[in-house]
C-alpha cells in the first residue's frame, strides 16, 4: 500500500545525548509526537542514547525537536544531533522501543 507524501513531509532522525533513559523519556516523547500528529519511534540505545525517528509535516517536525532541545523534557537533554532525509513512509503511529 503506497501513500502520498504531501510535499513538506520528512523524515526527522534525532539521537539525544544525556541522562535520557529510565526518565519517562521515550514515553512523553511518543506522547508529544502522538499530540503533532507524527509516526514514529523513540528507541533506547546501549550507550544511553535515544534514537528519535518521526515522520510528518516539517512544521510538526521542528516543533517536536524544538521540544527536544527546550528542557522541558524528562531527564537531562546535553545535545540533540538531527538529520533530515525524504520520508519513506511504512511507519505507523508512534511506539517506545
Amino acid at each position: 500500500m503506497t501513500h502520498d507524501h504531501a510535499p513538506d513531509t520528512q523524515r526527522l532522525t534525532a539521537w539525544v545525548h544525556g541522562r535520557v533513559q529510565g526518565v519517562g523519556f521515550r514515553w512523553f516523547t511518543r506522547a508529544r509526537a502522538l499530540e503533532l500528529g507524527l509516526v514514529g519511534h523513540a528507541t533506547n540505545h546501549p550507550d544511553g542514547r535515544v534514537l528519535v525517528i518521526a515522520e510528518g509535516p516539517r512544521p510538526a517536525l521542528e516543533q517536536l525537536l524544538e521540544w527536544l532541545r527546550s528542557g522541558d523534557t524528562p531527564g537531562d537533554v546535553r545535545l540533540v544531533v538531527e538529520t533530515w532525509d525524504p520520508p519513506r513512509g511504512a511507519l505507523t503511529g508512534f511506539v517506545e522501543r
